[in-house]
């Protein structure tokens, strides 16, 4: 049975985890090591003490500035550990101590980190899509999918993009996703089979149209605005890992 105390200390131990995403977001765009050196402020260089890197409540403590410099704090540090805390919590009260539960949370670290980047940088790493891709097919081996949903997962997941992208470039001769994206949906569909590998890509294709159009309807980008497709395929993900089996039973109903 799962008590109050453990799902606080997942809590607790999430925040921290969301701490090194924050460094995973920050340096991974810009070839930067993640391991050293210490955590420090990106303007003026101060390097932070232990009492300035406490998850979430360093951030308001110090009223979102650095303590050096007084620069802004950018409020990405904060939501970021308390999106994962929020996730370590919820997964360890849903799937209890099991190889699914790190499974999901290793899945679910993976998509924080490239939606951030992706949103601001128009890019998602090698070292996240590709390692995921490993990491989540020797996981299936383990708990769901099973490996052979999950191969199929990711021979859907890169080939449907791969395929969408081939077609947009003979049409349109122009590039309309990058390698990335098809990357990034195979590295999903090894985590969470084909069948949510599909209902994740129906979920981010209808969000980024309908924020498509409404850019274009509010006359903030045009038919030439290049979106984000990778943060919509990790909002998607969770979304598919989480409700996905059960919109899956409810159509399957109908059938």
């Amino acid at each position: 049975m799962i008590d109050g105390g453990s799902i606080v200390a997942a809590a607790a131990f999430g925040a921290v985890i969301g701490s090194f995403l924050n460094v995973c977001i920050y340096r991974l765009p810009r070839d930067k090591s993640i391991v050293w050196p210490s955590s420090a402020c990106p303007n003026c260089g101060h390097e932070l003490a232990w009492y300035e890197n406490v998850p979430i409540v360093s951030f308001f403590a110090l009223s979102g500035r650095c303590r050096s410099c007084r620069n802004r704090i950018a409020i990405r540090y904060p939501i970021v550990e308390l999106l994962t805390a929020v996730m370590f919590a919820a997964a360890w009260s849903y799937y209890g101590p099991s190889v699914l539960l790190v499974a999901r949370l290793v899945f679910g670290c993976s998509l924080i980190v490239l939606f951030a980047i992706d949103l601001e940088h128009h890019l998602l790493p090698n070292v996240i899509t590709l390692s995921g891709i490993v990491v989540g097919f020797a996981f299936s081996f383990l708990a769901d999918p099973g490996w052979k949903a999950s191969l199929f997962g990711i021979l859907v997941g890169g080939g449907s993009l791969l395929l969408i992208a081939e077609a947009y470039y003979l049409i349109r001769h122009e590039e309309g996703l990058g390698m990335g994206d098809v990357k990034m949906l195979a590295m999903i569909g090894a985590f969470i089979g084909w069948k949510l590998t599909l209902v994740t890509l129906v979920m981010a294709s209808f969000a980024g149209s309908a924020i498509g159009i409404a850019l274009i309807v509010s006359r903030r980008g045009g038919l030439k605005y290049a979106l984000p497709f990778g943060t919509f395929l990790a909002l998607g993900a969770a979304a598919a890992a989480t409700v996905g089996p059960g919109l899956l039973d409810w159509y399957f109903r109908f059938w």
